[in-house]
């Protein structure tokens, strides 16, 4: 009969510590390291199409992220923008 309330306390104990890490108490998390690829385009000159062709954004949970995407396309419409100004 003791055996079991010494295992009852052992497991109380375990999930009281389990529920002390899941709320944030105890040591933290280290920082996450981003170790997504870059969409790599040539910022010292113009975008060519070949440029766009090569473009791979990385994936997130459910698709593209979503900031890779809007700056490409915010510096594309800018550099549209000017050629149709210059022409």
């Amino acid at each position: 009969m003791t055996m079991m309330w010494v295992f009852a306390v052992m497991i109380v104990l375990a999930m009281g510590a389990i529920a002390m890490l899941a709320a944030g108490r105890g040591e933290p998390m280290a920082p996450a390291y981003d170790d997504r690829p870059d969409a790599v385009v040539p910022a010292d000159r113009p975008l060519a199409a070949d440029d766009l062709r090569r473009v791979r954004f990385s994936l997130a949970f459910r698709g593209y992220r979503m900031s890779e995407v809007d700056a490409l396309l915010e510096r594309l419409s800018a550099e549209l923008a000017e050629r149709e100004r210059g022409n």
